[in-house]
């Protein structure tokens, strides 16, 4: 009787070990499922081999989960001793995760008093360079030491992927100077460690150095080595790794191909790019997303959309999120908005615009194309968010003119416990500058510093441009000293902000000492220069670095170098002369030059030449109500009430109305904003109060208001409010109430400051005894005793 159920249960094993392994083969889950199902059914017991077999079946089903619970049932001894499985197991989660699982797995096999081998160490290595566990993976280090295999060279190998990956690159040398015996794998591990990390020349030395040792490079290799090639943009070496790769046949190898097309792709070979793209026989979706990408990146957009339309029609491969997100990014690049939309709604048809990177560029398309509302709308919108989505809607805020948005979007990422990066910094500092938010763009400069991010060139321009437009130049020129590297940008961003604060002198002289060392000026430089020169009345300076400029470094000059020139000789009062440079010019001048030159005519007093550059303006068109009230000042100044009047008319019959005055000012970090009359704000009484008492003060001095900038048809008392009530004095009020009486103002303005309030201001800052600091869209007005450093030309 024992013998014959011995038999049944040997012969019932057999059968159940051949279900499965049947199963495996026609690759077939449900029939191992099945079987598992009859198991728990008819309580049967288990055997420790069929358990062993179903979790190995499970496992290459990579059902990772109902193997490792199958596996738990294996009992004792048995499950203790079978090392390999734990192994199978843990390479499986190594390799697919969870990652960590692997790492718990691991501990759970020490605990139970399993030996663990040389391949037990290398799958637990992967995991823990996947997770990023550092202190697991040395003492994973430590315990390879302790029982004698630190020169096995699997475990080696192991160690310097573990190292590498997780940015500990001399760690990882340390490992491979040790090593006793290295094999192709061992060194393709360091290549790619070198490659990683953008070491060029150390892991071309490497490549070399592998050869002398009588190793040939493979496939792997090649594919380690192509992106640092791209990177360096090195198209010579890539070049020679070409020919390496047709002489040893891996130009078939479709991942060899890709990696080809992307090296060249990145040193802006398109064509060859294309050349080896045409070539790949079996094209996968990865192939297509970096050839669709090289597009994209070397400004060969619609090549790169007649590329998706042929993917879409005639090709087998899968369209994948990478491709669908690289074809949003071309769209962005053409403000394609409509394909963008057919875009994004293919990718919810596909159900991949839940993919973050699908997401991240859709935000960023409607913010190029200029549909902010549409981003923030689908931004809300998404169930997950990194830190690029963040920079997509913080950015596009930016450059749509929504810097306050964008200021919130930056508190919200901080509050959802995602850490700004070096990018998001890049589109933070432009939003302080547009808010003249000092405290916070301080506090940005900060954080930049302890992250490591000031070691960025760009960081550095942004916040230069930060400091300057928060009023704080000369910090702006600390950062500027401070810097380890300087491009063009930099030299231009510190000029341009000397210019704005009406410090020429300090422009001229960096301009100067910028060629000293060797920095040689663009176009955007001399623009920089020479609007410094004007705000400054540099005008025999602003000549002659005009003349060097097509002379002595041959920059052809643009309408903006006309432009600063038809200033600089404006504000010399040497009207007649700038009318005749205006002539010259070797193109048809537009509004803005006719403007620049009547805004000159107002201050010095030239009705005749202003009324015949206002016919002019009328003739092209104004671009704005700007130049209807220049004209209507300068009758006003020659009190032609008459002529002022019908040109306030024309302006409304023409349908020109004009913009809001609005002005911000930061108390303590919180950022007021106030528009022309505004009596909302939660201090509007005391507010009241103190413009009412600095109304008497200024009128005891002197003070008498410019009611040619009041439109309305009202008493003169009320006039005498509307001017009182300008957004800038409302923050000056504020400013005044709140800061402690040793602190400056600083109130920003998205118009130009009116005559009457810079008058106003000037007998404020006597006052008041404090400096008052108003940057509008043209420059800065320092305010100081009475005086502004404009010289009232502005």
């Amino acid at each position: 009787m024992a013998a014959a159920a011995s038999r049944t249960s040997i012969t019932n094993t057999s059968f159940y070990l051949q279900i499965f392994e049947n199963s495996v083969k026609s690759r077939s889950l449900a029939n191992a499922k099945t079987v598992h199902q009859h198991f728990i059914k008819n309580n049967l017991k288990y055997s420790s081999i069929v358990l062993d077999k179903l979790t190995r079946v499970y496992i290459s089903f990579h059902q990772l989960e109902l193997a490792h619970r199958v596996f738990d049932k294996i009992p004792y001894p048995e499950r203790k001793n079978n090392v390999l499985l734990w192994n199978q197991l843990i390479r499986a989660y190594a390799w697919e995760g969870p990652f960590d699982h692997a790492i718990t797995l691991y501990v759970e096999m020490m605990q139970s008093g399993a030996t663990a081998n040389k391949y037990t160490y290398p799958f637990v290595l992967k995991a823990c360079s996947a997770t990023g566990d550092v202190e697991f993976g040395k003492l994973i280090h430590d315990r390879v030491k302790s029982v004698f295999l630190g020169d096995d060279v699997y475990i080696c190998t192991a160690l310097v992927d573990f190292y590498v990956k997780c940015g500990l690159l001399g760690e990882a040398w340390k490992v491979f100077d040790k090593m006793p015996n290295r094999d192709v794998v061992a060194w393709n591990a360091m290549i790619a460690g070198s490659s990683l990390h953008g070491m060029y020349h150390k892991m071309i030395g490497l490549v070399q150095e592998m050869q002398e040792v009588g190793l040939r490079p493979n496939s792997s290799t090649i594919v380690a080595i192509l992106p640092a090639i791209g990177e360096a943009k090195e198209s010579m070496q890539g070049k020679a790794v070409h020919g390496f790769c047709l002489r040893r046949r891996f130009d078939g190898d479709v991942v060899v191909g890709t990696g080809l097309l992307d090296m060249y792709a990145k040193c802006e070979c398109l064509e060859n790019a294309r050349r080896v793209f045409d070539t790949i026989n079996v094209k996968n979706d990865v192939t297509w997303s970096a050839m669709i990408a090289a597009c994209v990146a070397c400004d060969s957009t619609i090549e790169a959309l007649e590329l998706f339309d042929h993917l879409m029609v005639k090709s087998g491969a899968n369209i994948s999120p990478v491709i669908l997100a690289t074809v949003l990014r071309a769209c962005a690049t053409l403000t394609d908005v409509k394909r963008g939309r057919w875009i994004h709604g293919y990718s919810i048809k596909l159900g991949f615009v839940s993919y973050i990177m699908v997401g991240n560029t859709l935000v960023s398309l409607y913010a190029k194309c200029g549909i902010i509302e549409d981003a923030i709308r689908f931004f809300n919108k998404m169930d997950a968010k990194d830190t690029v989505s963040f920079n997509s809607i913080i950015s596009g805020c930016v450059q749509n003119g929504h810097a306050g948005v964008a200021f919130n979007m930056f508190h919200d990422m901080r509050s959802s416990g995602i850490n700004p990066d070096m990018e998001t910094m890049i589109g933070f500092f432009p939003a302080c500058s547009h808010l003249a938010a000092l405290q916070h763009g301080a506090c940005g400069h900060t954080y930049s510093i302890v992250r490591g991010f000031t070691e960025s060139t760009k960081v550095c321009n942004a916040i230069i441009d930060m400091y300057s437009k928060c009023g704080k130049i000369e910090m702006g020129r600390l950062v500027f000293d401070q810097m380890h590297k300087r491009d063009s940008i930099s030299w231009n961003v510190m000029i341009f902000g000397y210019g704005i604060h009406g410090l020429g002198l300090e422009a001229v002289s960096l301009f100067e000492h910028m060629q000293t060392i060797g920095f040689y000026p663009d176009d955007v430089t001399f623009i920089c220069l020479l609007s410094a020169c004007s705000h400054s009345r540099l005008i025999a300076d602003g000549k002659h670095w005009y003349a060097a400029m097509t002379c002595k470094f041959q920059i052809n000059p643009r309408l903006e170098h006309y432009l600063c020139m038809v200033d600089i000789l404006g504000r010399a009062g040497l009207l007649s002369e700038a009318y005749e440079f205006i002539l010259r010019m070797p193109f048809e001048p537009d509004v803005r030059i006719w403007s620049s030159l009547l805004g000159a005519c107002r201050i010095h007093k030239n009705i005749k030449l202003g009324e015949e550059i206002s016919s002019k303006i009328q003739i092209l068109g104004p671009e704005s109500t700007g130049n209807f009230v220049l004209l209507s000042n300068i009758y006003s100044t020659a009190k032609r009430w008459e002529d002022a009047a019908r040109t306030r008319v024309l302006q409304r019959d023409k349908g020109f109305k004009k913009s809001p005055g609005c002005s911000w000012v930061e108390i303590n970090g919180i950022v007021h904003t106030f528009v022309g009359g505004d009596r909302s704000h939660p201090q509007w009484s005391l507010i009241n109060r103190r413009l009412d008492e600095l109304l008497a003060a200024m009128k005891n001095l002197g003070y008498d208001g410019d009611y040619s900038f009041v439109l309305q048809d009202v008493e003169e008392e009320e006039k005498e409010h509307i001017l009182l009530y300008h957004s800038e004095k409302l923050a000056v009020a504020l400013g005044d109430l709140s800061l402690s009486p040793e602190k400056p103002i600083l109130v920003t303005k998205n118009l130009r400051v009116c005559v009457d309030c810079h008058t106003a201001l000037k007998y404020m800052s006597t006052i008041t005894k404090r400096a008052i600091t108003v940057r509008d869209t043209i420059r800065f007005h320092h305010f100081k005793n009475g005086t502004c450093n404009c010289g009232d030309f502005w």
